[in-house]
């Protein structure tokens, strides 16, 4: 019985320390989040199924709230897909906050995000324009932060923005 009433006390420590440190390290990178969006659609933003979340995709939105536009490749360079996806990955960080009840503690792993990157036929670097995502991900959640991945082209995107990603998380 002593055993067990450690290993409570332990796990309760380990998440106050994650949320501590997740909380602390959005501040020390100095991010903002964006108010995590309803879906405009027939679906839901998030859905928490055992102890997976899933986190629809999100679109690239820049920080004044305005849709980044464009295809990759033509519209805009990697450097502005990257900042594009990077805007994607905090719209995930929110929306991951909200289904966690505003308690980024329950977040025990970042599983996978996919990422879909508007571009040119020729355009070739789109784990470059997903790295914004990826890249921001790790920052704010360290080891529990590293993910598989996959980055695809595509023609189109909804309301023609430059990227969009979604991810599944691993909660505690």
């Amino acid at each position: 019985m002593r055993k067990e009433e450690n290993t409570i006390k332990v796990k309760k420590l380990r998440k106050k320390k994650n949320k501590m440190n997740f909380e602390n390290k959005i501040k020390e990178l100095k991010i903002n989040l964006p108010e995590a969006k309803p879906p405009v659609g027939s679906y839901v933003a998030t859905k928490i199924v055992g102890n997976l979340l899933y986190i629809s995709g999100q679109i690239s939105i820049s920080e004044k709230g305005e849709l980044i536009k464009g295809k990759i490749g033509r519209d805009l360079s990697v450097e502005e897909g990257y900042k594009a996806a990077e805007r994607c990955g905090l719209s995930i960080i929110s929306q991951a906050k909200v289904a966690c009840n505003g308690d980024l503690s329950k977040i025990k792993t970042c599983i996978k995000l996919t990422g879909f990157v508007n571009s040119t036929d020729n355009f070739i670097d789109q784990p470059k324009v997903i790295n914004g995502a990826s890249d921001l991900i790790a920052s704010v959640f360290g080891d529990a932060g590293m993910h598989t991945r996959a980055a695809v082209s595509t023609n189109s995107l909804p309301l023609g923005v430059a990227v969009e990603i979604d991810a599944i998380f691993e909660l505690n």
